[in-house]
């Protein structure tokens, strides 16, 4: 798999945060797996390890997205862009092989494939006074 379509499985899986308990979440990615087709044992690998690093940072990620966004507080945000973000952060900030620019774009993308039409906007601007 290209990075594009890992990052969309692992938008997915940070996705499910929102919903399931973190006791459940091994569970929910095992099932996941079980239902990936065409993925290599170090895709899933990839897809885990991004996963579980963002998940664990969750809390952290929360406070810097509440700290840039002016408007909109993570706990009024529609849970497709709250996951795009923490995924895009942690990319930004603790993921050295992702220059920002890439998981700016990228999360941007994925608001254009998964989100509302303001999404993909609303998104760039709290990545780039992340970034800043």
């Amino acid at each position: 798999m290209i990075r594009t379509e890992l990052r969309e499985h692992v938008f997915k899986m940070v996705f499910q945060l929102e919903f399931n308990s973190p006791e459940d979440m091994p569970e929910h990615l095992k099932l996941y797996f079980d239902n990936l087709e065409n993925a290599a044992d170090k895709d899933k690998e990839y897809i885990s390890k991004k996963y579980e690093a963002a998940a664990r940072k969750a809390a952290e990620i929360d406070a810097m997205i509440n700290k840039s966004s002016e408007t909109w507080k993570t706990k009024r945000m529609s849970k497709v862009d709250l996951a795009i973000l923490r995924l895009a952060v942690y990319e930004m900030k603790w993921d050295e092989d992702v220059p920002t620019g890439v998981a700016i774009n990228e999360a941007v993308e994925l608001a254009k494939k998964f989100s509302g039409e303001g999404s993909p906007a609303f998104v760039n601007g709290v990545l780039a006074r992340l970034a800043e």
